[in-house]
């Protein structure tokens, strides 16, 4: 979970390395501290205060639970003269492992130390010092800062400048309670704009994205801003889709291509494809397929035509995240689980024009209650409950149901037959004390992540804890020593493949988790270092999850290589294996060449991001591969992916139902310096 919305403020929260403090020992907030409820749409998630000692220092708390992921951090801060943070300390831990982190400027030099990296540098001029984690408290005191400027812009370390543009102003509260917030638009942290809401004497009021911090008392403010904000932000959008799109008025050419044909698994060379009104309406050998007069004619010596990729776990976060996802090629989307009204409203705007998007198929998340509900969660409280949110996906149009860990596993199997009933596509993860082979012979239809995979092999200890951390640390301590080739785990995968049991396997996130150690960079963001804003290429510098005691990060990557040595097996055994990623948006990429390390072709590479979840969504005879009648949803990179699948990063243009799209604006609209490496 990274800070791009929710991600990006959870980016910001992780990491490990020094000398972890207890939580006991964590600074005890006064009763006159201010009080923030972390929570979303799935209940309360934790606790967060802010305030003033007595002698001056600014001081923050916060205790945070995402599904076993326990956060307990605080903060210490003294400002200079300038007005800045002349001293800085975290400290704490998150499922990272130790949080601490220092900064301090002394006889004119800023030093720092975190999780991730340690450094100095001349202080000459006022700059705020960009933490890798901590609690809210520490954007708080960021943006109260930022605002006090003159010109809302300031220096960040060690490296950016943050700036600030009031959006909106809107009442919340009632009676003695009822103030004026407003909303700014921050830049310069992430490569899209932040959201955050001040109050009238621009002290920090709250974020909501994903998950939101607001004061204690105006909890139930979260739909009112939500609603505002995504007015507030979306504004720019229309402009953002009219001047980054091009509607042919001529049949558009690509000539002379390689092409990935998607149906039959192969790459051809020295191939010519005609697009007309938005269709596909040839396609040939260059020699032989002949451009109709007056087309626009594009040369694609040495690049590759494919079809449009799909992302089938994006958690879309904000309108910028789908042009991101558009500059990488990717023309349709599943967004598993999300805030149902931000998703309605993002389809409608889609829809009218008002905003550049891919084609979203959107799951409806569902989930029980208790301490472990999954964030943005429809919470239900019984079978009936359960039953009826099914029935509200389909009445907003959605493609299918997402299940989580917290629901009753006794409401599973009837809720998921009201889904088939309604022709809801079902996946998920696997409600607490279940195997998936139980969710597989109640009806589910996908087995959402690679860990959820391996858990069939689990012991009975981790299945019984298997909504909490142990989804994660049971994998990374046993799958090293599951043997694939007994007889448990070979009926498991021929089930899978007997029933044709869709895998979404987000390998991506389970590398980020067992295999990185602090500081190092994974290879989903490598390619895009230089053309991010620093603090969002320092976060992902992050390592992966704290390695439990009894164990060390060897174990764990030896159980990494078995995931990946099962999700070849899969694939070899015809389980069909559709792309997603449950990361930030860059990430796609990677996952294909995590598949080409599993032991797929690079056609079978490919397929799993085009043909294949267009199968499983039920458009395959529209979109998902290059062929005479189906929608222009084309990519045409630079280079060759049959011989370095990594060249999808190189999109040069993009096509969506005939419009085309230049992928370099694509990437400067989404808050990108430059094209990747």
């Amino acid at each position: 979970m990274k800070l791009k919305h929710a991600r990006l403020i959870l980016m910001l929260l992780s990491g490990s390395a020094l000398a972890q403090v207890p939580k006991e020992q964590l600074a005890k907030p006064p009763a006159d501290a201010r009080h923030f409820v972390i929570l979303s749409t799935g209940g309360k998630h934790g606790d967060s205060y802010i305030w003033t000692a007595p002698d001056g220092t600014l001081m923050g708390r916060e205790s945070l639970l995402l599904r076993g992921q326990v956060f307990e951090t605080d903060a210490s801060a003294r400002v200079g003269g300038d007005k800045m943070p002349a001293r800085m300390e975290i400290r704490g831990v998150n499922p990272g492992g130790d949080v601490g982190e220092t900064f301090e400027v002394t006889g004119g030099r800023a030093s720092w130390k975190s999780q991730v990296d340690q450094g100095s540098t001349a202080y000459t001029e006022p700059a705020f010092y960009s933490s890798v984690g901590g609690p809210m408290a520490t954007n708080a005191w960021f943006i109260e800062r930022l605002l006090a400027t003159p010109t809302k812009s300031m220096k960040l370390l060690p490296g950016g400048t943050a700036t600030a543009e009031k959006l909106t102003t809107v009442s919340v509260g009632e009676g003695a309670k009822r103030q004026d917030v407003t909303l700014w638009a921050v830049s310069g942290i992430s490569n899209s704009p932040l959201p955050v809401w001040t109050d009238a004497q621009n002290r920090f009021f709250g974020v909501t994205f994903v998950l939101g911090w607001l004061p204690e008392g105006y909890e139930a403010e979260m739909p009112k801003l939500e609603a505002a904000q995504t007015a507030a932000m979306s504004a720019r959008m229309p402009a953002l889709a009219k001047s980054l799109v091009t509607v042919p008025t001529t049949p558009v050419v690509f000539t002379n291509v390689k092409l990935f044909d998607a149906d039959g698994l192969s790459f051809k060379d020295g191939q010519t494809v005609v697009v007309d009104k938005g269709k596909i309406v040839a396609v040939g050998p260059a020699a032989s397929t002949t451009a109709p007069a007056g087309a626009r004619v594009i040369d694609g010596r040495g690049k590759t035509l494919v079809p449009g990729l799909w992302d089938v776990h994006m958690h879309v976060g904000d309108d910028y995240a789908l042009l991101q996802e558009l500059s990488l090629g990717v023309t349709s989307v599943r967004d598993p689980g999300n805030n149902d009204r931000l998703t309605i409203d993002r389809r409608g705007r889609a829809a009218s024009g008002q905003l550049l998007s891919p084609t979203v198929y959107p799951s409806s998340l569902i989930d029980g209650k208790g301490p472990n509900t999954a964030q943005v969660a429809n919470v239900a409280t019984s079978e009936a409950e359960a039953i009826d949110w099914v029935r509200k996906a389909k009445t907003n149009g959605f493609n299918g149901v997402k299940f989580y860990g917290t629901l009753n596993p006794a409401w599973l199997k009837p809720a998921i037959d009201e889904a088939h009933r309604l022709g809801l596509h079902v996946h998920g993860h696997i409600p607490q004390g279940l195997r998936p082979l139980d969710a597989v012979n109640a009806g589910y239809d996908e087995i959402t992540h690679i860990n959820w995979i391996v858990m069939q092999g689990m012991p009975d200890s981790v299945i019984q804890q298997s909504n909490g951390i142990m989804r994660f640390e049971g994998p990374g301590r046993y799958a090293k020593d599951l043997d694939l080739d007994s007889p448990e785990m070979k009926a498991w995968v021929k089930t899978l493949a007997d029933k044709k049991i869709y895998s979404d396997p987000t390998m991506i996130a389970f590398e980020s988790l067992y295999v990185p150690e602090n500081g190092e960079l994974s290879p989903s963001y490598a390619p895009f270092v230089g053309t991010l804003p620093p603090a969002t290429e320092r976060g992902f510098r992050s390592g992966g999850f704290k390695v439990p005691e009894g164990l060390t990060r060897a174990d764990y990557r030896k159980s990494w290589a078995k995931m990946v040595e099962l999700l070849g097996r899969m694939h070899k055994a015809g389980v069909p294996v559709i792309a997603g990623t449950d990361g930030s948006g860059l990430e796609i990429i990677h996952e294909l060449e995590i598949y080409r390390e599993a032991g797929f072709t690079p056609a079978e590479a490919l397929a799993a991001a085009t043909i294949v979840p267009a199968r499983m969504v039920g458009v395959d005879k529209s979109v998902g591969s290059i062929a005479v009648g189906k929608t222009a949803d084309l990519v045409l990179v630079e280079g060759d992916p049959e011989a370095r699948i990594g060249d999808l990063r190189q999109t040069r243009l993009v096509m969506q139902a005939g419009r085309i799209m230049d992928a370099d604006a694509l990437r400067k609209a989404a808050g990108f310096a430059g094209r990747p490496k």
